[in-house]
């Protein structure tokens, strides 16, 4: 069994924009993280429906895999508010309380501007209660383990921004690729306990330098080449509720849960 330690946490209010760095986060189980992937934009008619919320593919969004140009903007969610703040080039170019119709109707107007070319029909804001529009149906934690992410470095040859990989927790002390041998096993995080799900193929999105929108490399045809997979990180769900923060251990546990 080995220990680690968690570097960094990370949400995503809004599908395919700005990653929101947290000192701490409460985990509940069979949850997200608070607030992760809260909302999403709608690129074009996709039969969502607030009321009967159900999992989407990415595709029917905005997103990076398609849409680098969003990793341009810097964006900001107030949970108490619930404004999003949208920058472009340092200044504001939206702002909108995404709880009521008018706010919505403003960011939707910016990304029907500066998406104009990549939509399928009218932005739309995205949201009910209880659902992540997740790139996976389970309600899950995604950890990326930085030793990975090393590895992927050595074999592009150039640095390799983490935030690539929009994971939630981003965490060291496991050789590269050893979270892949914790599938089915749990792991302790101060008073949560996370049982790791599944491996993450990565997909288009990594290739996006997170923070200026230029499609500059290309990580999952590098992982293929050089590992023979495009996996990196897992997805873990949350079995018992507690409180993270960075600088916590992460401690393995021998048994596996299936």
């Amino acid at each position: 069994m080995a220990t680690a330690t968690i570097q960094s946490i990370y949400r995503y209010p809004v599908k395919g924009l700005t990653p929101e760095s947290l000192p701490r986060a409460g985990l509940t189980p069979g949850r997200t993280l608070p607030a992760d992937r809260l909302y999403a934009i709608e690129n074009g008619p996709s039969g969502f429906d607030p009321a009967a919320p159900a999992y989407f593919p990415k595709q029917r969004f905005l997103m990076l895999m398609r849409n680098e140009r969003l990793a341009a903007l810097e964006t900001r969610y107030h949970d108490a508010s619930h404004i999003l703040t949208v920058m472009q080039n340092g200044e504001i170019a939206a702002r909108g309380d995404l709880s009521t119709p008018q706010g919505r109707a403003a960011i939707e107007q910016f990304f029907a501007s500066y998406c104009a070319d990549e939509l399928r029909g009218p932005p739309k804001i995205l949201h009910a209660d209880g659902h992540s529009f997740s790139d996976v149906a389970a309600k899950v934690v995604s950890i990326v383990n930085l030793a990975s992410v090393s590895a992927v470095e050595n074999a592009v040859g150039v640095p390799v921004d983490p935030l690539r990989f929009r994971g939630n927790v981003y965490m060291s002390g496991w050789p590269a690729w050893h979270e892949f041998g914790l599938l089915g096993k749990t792991i302790h995080v101060g008073s949560a306990r996370l049982k790791i799900m599944k491996r993450i193929v990565r997909c288009a999105a990594t290739d996006v330098e997170p923070r200026t929108g230029i499609r500059d490399l290309q990580i999952p045809k590098s992982l293929m080449q050089a590992f023979g997979h495009m996996d990196c990180g897992v997805y873990a769900e949350v079995v018992t509720g507690g409180e993270i923060a960075a600088g916590d251990t992460i401690v393995e546990s021998a048994t596996t849960l299936f």
